[in-house]
């Protein structure tokens, strides 16, 4: 059973980054996290999930299910939710040309959404992920908006997490070369770009050191070195977080400082990169150690970093981080027309409300233009 305060804590910034309406309302309502009954996280989230879908409103059933099984199923009441939320979004993908994609690999099955796969017209892709509490269904509209600029996109889910079947371990960056694989045939992958959130920020970044189709990174919040070698800060994680991972890596939580230690990338692995990476933080996060932020500041050529004044997730800048990802792709893909002017134009209004900083001595190609 989760703590609700931080259960509440956590769920914000995932519950704004989907566009839920009145979510402060829904977690003023939730007192447990005990069970399915009322009051209890997944009843309240499960409810409006039920009530949406039947009335059609299937996108917005699937956000709210997603919120009733964060952060991760531990039981009946969180996997029905997780299966109410594929059904949905299964249903509803069906008509905005978003297809099932089912990757098996040694260690188990991966499944992503895809959209513009073409084995006749194949398109420079994008692919997603999210971190070790988000499920590809709270993709659906990157998705769509990359169909919009002749991209492909494919979405994914970090190991352990939804319908991944992979441990999480030091090898799981893999993964990732391996969907590229599985859609060189329907995508141009060797032109491929990462948006990849969080803990699947380290995955994409050891990716690209391996992997040259991998031509640039967006991330967010992202663990690289620090984290993982910092004794004393895993074991002062907030415990949900070390809770997610210990059960994504099939290990004790009091385990973890020995584990993920060897999982730092090193200086001269990310020196190596001779891609743009985009990367925001946020200066108060409780997951992710300043240590990380400088570390990615001294050592990587071609960086773009934005930091924040806020918490993990930057839940006060969810819409900016959102458009600034974006934008960062198309960047990076050399596009640059009205509709790409126009997104500036907006994401220079969220910044001036926001006010959002660009962290002196990086490579800034769109930040405040």
């Amino acid at each position: 059973m989760n703590d609700v305060t931080e259960l509440k804590h956590f769920a914000l910034t995932h519950a704004r980054a989907q566009n839920i309406p009145r979510c402060e309302e829904i977690l003023a309502g939730i007192d447990t996290d005990d069970g399915a009954q009322p009051g209890s996280w997944t009843w309240e989230w499960t409810r409006r999930g039920d009530a949406l879908r039947l009335r059609g409103q299937l996108l917005d059933a699937v956000r709210h299910y997603t919120m009733a099984r964060f952060p991760y199923v531990d039981g009946p009441a969180r996997q029905i939710a997780h299966e109410r939320a594929l059904e949905s979004f299964t249903a509803w993908a069906a008509g905005h040309r978003i297809d099932r994609l089912d990757v098996p690999l040694p260690g188990g099955r991966v499944t992503c959404w895809a959209s513009g796969l073409s084995g006749t017209e194949r398109r420079p892709l994008v692919l997603m992920c999210g971190g070790i509490v988000s499920t590809k269904e709270q993709w659906a509209p990157a998705l769509a908006a990359l169909a919009r600029f002749g991209l492909a996109g494919v979405v994914t889910e970090m190991p352990g997490v939804g319908e991944n079947g992979l441990r999480y371990d030091a090898g799981s960056w893999r993964m990732l070369p391996a969907i590229l694989d599985a859609v060189a045939d329907r995508a141009r992958v060797t032109t491929t770009y990462a948006m990849t959130l969080s803990f699947s920020g380290h995955l994409a970044l050891r990716a690209a050191a391996e992997d040259r189709r991998i031509r640039g990174v967006v991330t967010a919040g992202a663990p690289v070195h620090t984290f993982f070698t910092d004794t004393e800060w895993l074991k002062n994680l907030p415990k949900v977080t070390a809770d997610t991972l210990a059960r994504l890596t099939r290990t004790p939580a009091e385990s973890l400082p020995g584990l993920l230690a060897p999982w730092a990338l090193s200086p001269g692995l990310i020196g190596s990169l001779g891609i743009p990476v985009a990367c925001t933080a946020s200066r108060r996060d409780e997951i992710i150690p300043p240590g990380d932020v400088r570390f990615l500041h001294d050592h990587v050529r071609r960086l773009e970093l934005v930091v924040h004044d806020d918490v993990h997730g930057s839940p006060r800048h969810v819409v900016e981080t959102r458009l600034w990802a974006l934008l960062s792709i198309l960047r990076m893909h050399g596009v640059r027309d009205v509709r790409t002017g126009a997104l500036r134009g907006v994401l220079r209004l969220l910044r001036a409300r926001s006010r959002g900083t660009v962290r002196p001595g990086a490579e800034v190609a769109i930040a405040a233009p």
